[in-house]
């Protein structure tokens, strides 16, 4: 027997089929899991978005306390500037939103005409093999069908957009007073670890601090100036709805890889009612945008403060996009980084107290 247990392939044998049982008993209770999760979203779900919030907007409140401005003040100071500058997008931007909807709403049916016009080409195109044709029109048929599932849910669901707006009304409170006393949550949590364990637990708060810190608030500058990229190019070539197209590439910028692709999509849609040419004029904005982002926008404003394998991202993605869909997509790359750090720690407090 004990020539089994010093085996290592053996040892991982009997950890892998250990972690397949797991894996099984949790797919026997998916129901239950999936209960408890939405019940757990529903109620967590505000505090977490204040968190966030509160970790994002901590350092500039943090500054303000230093050059002795209350945290309270400062706070207040913040949602000030913030709605101010809601305000501003408002009076300019909000009207430029509303005149591109109508204009959309307007031009509709004269778009769809121009899409059913490019499909009967296509059909009608001999170049294409039969089996393309069929699967290009079965694909569209299958959207179609989704997009009316889609809108007669939205109308369906008056009741959850009813708690959505509740959530949005609750969560600046929420972070009001994370923001205020977070000095005094960041002690109560110190206080409560035993004092054998409070210097390796600063430490690690230190290292996910610094690993996140940093990626959050760059992250959201790059989405700000890749949409701003964007709008421009948009405008350069000519795109219709350059505004409203160009916010979805800022909000989907924020999720890795797959983030722009999805953002670029409704504006390759778009274009392909209106020519050939600006299909890929749209394609080559879309392109410059993310080369600029990878290679000058995002290094130097996020750095590469996570050191997470391409592959480990990946990864996080699916599971987060499984999870909790594009806002699971969304968070998946910061919780994946912050255990991470936590698995590193807890990896060497082993091994340093297996050398003692």
């Amino acid at each position: 027997m004990e020539r089994f247990t010093k085996n290592r392939f053996f040892v991982i044998l009997i950890y892998a089929i250990l972690l397949l049982v797991v894996i099984y008993f949790l797919l026997l209770l998916k129901p239950i899991l999936a209960t408890i999760f939405s019940f757990l979203k529903a109620v967590l779900g505000p505090f977490i978005i204040a968190m966030i919030i509160s970790y994002i907007l901590n350092p500039v409140v943090t500054m303000l306390h230093e050059r002795k401005v209350p945290r309270t003040m400062a706070v207040l100071l913040i949602y000030a500037v913030f709605c101010a500058i809601l305000t501003v997008i408002i009076v300019n931007f909000i009207p430029m939103f509303i005149d591109q909807m109508q204009e959309l709403n307007k031009h509709l049916p004269e778009l769809t005409m121009r899409a059913q016009g490019l499909v009967i080409d296509f059909n009608n195109n001999a170049l294409f093999p039969e089996s393309l044709r069929e699967g290009v029109n079965k694909s569209l048929v299958l959207m179609e069908r989704r997009i009316s599932e889609t809108l007669l849910t939205f109308v369906n669901n008056i009741g959850e957009m009813v708690g959505t707006l509740f959530v949005v009304f609750v969560v600046p409170f929420l972070a009001f007073y994370i923001l205020k006393d977070f000095d005094v949550f960041e002690r109560a949590v110190i206080k409560y670890v035993p004092k054998s364990h409070r210097k390796n637990t600063i430490r690690l708060l230190k290292d996910i601090d610094d690993a996140l810190g940093s990626y959050i608030r760059g992250q959201l500058l790059v989405c700000i100036i890749v949409g701003t990229l964007a709008y421009v190019g948009y405008l350069l070539v000519g795109m219709p709805y350059a505004l409203l197209l160009a916010s979805i590439v800022a909000i989907t910028n924020v999720i890795p890889y797959v983030g722009p692709f999805i953002g670029a999509a409704p504006a390759l849609l778009m274009a392909s009612t209106v020519s050939l040419k600006m299909m890929l004029l749209i394609v080559i904005v879309n392109t410059v945008c993310q080369i600029l982002e990878g290679n000058i926008i995002s290094p130097q404003v996020v750095g590469r403060t996570l050191h997470l394998h391409p592959l480990l991202i990946i990864f996080a993605l699916i599971v987060g996009g499984q999870v909790a869909g594009i806002i699971g997509m969304i968070l998946a790359i910061p919780i994946f980084a912050t255990c991470k750090v936590i698995v590193q720690h807890m990896f060497a407090y082993y091994v340093r107290r297996k050398i003692i």
